[in-house]
């Protein structure tokens, strides 16, 4: 096993992780009590490489959900035919409160994806919590955060 660099101390990290605190938060469906959440964005590589890589990337999406108490689960992949794409879910069990509307947000993302997927060829509008929007929400955060 290879042991992973730490960016516990890397500026462009914690720049990153403050510019992605509001758009994890976000996320999180209204009235949920900011659980639910879920993050997604599509680089292409070497956009990727030139924020810092896949992992810099990951561990500034994990450090922003620390801020927001989040459990999470991260993947990052490179070269898929997306390109780049980094991912992030708050894993903590639902309060039996918070838990209608979590699901509800979940089907409806779910039913939404389905539904792009299903649909005819050609350019899809830009829907509220897809990658699509997500991504350029990420690029904006990032630019104003290292300007």
């Amino acid at each position: 096993m290879t042991s992973m660099a730490s960016y516990a101390n890397d500026s462009r990290c914690m720049a990153m992780a403050e510019a992605m605190v509001p758009l994890l938060r976000r996320t999180c469906p209204e009235g949920a009590g900011g659980y639910g959440g879920s993050y997604e964005v599509r680089l292409d590589d070497e956009e990727a490489v030139g924020l810092g890589g896949v992992e810099l990337i990951r561990a500034a999406m994990r450090r922003a959900a620390r801020q927001l108490d989040w459990k999470v689960e991260t993947i990052g992949w490179i070269g898929t035919r997306f390109g780049t794409m980094v991912a992030i879910r708050d894993t903590r069990e639902v309060p039996e409160e918070h838990r209608a509307v979590v699901d509800a947000a979940r089907y409806e993302r779910m039913s939404a994806a389905v539904a792009r997927v299903s649909a005819e060829p050609g350019d899809a509008p830009v829907q509220r919590g897809s990658a699509t929007l997500m991504t350029q929400e990420f690029r904006a955060a990032v630019a104003d955060a290292s300007a």
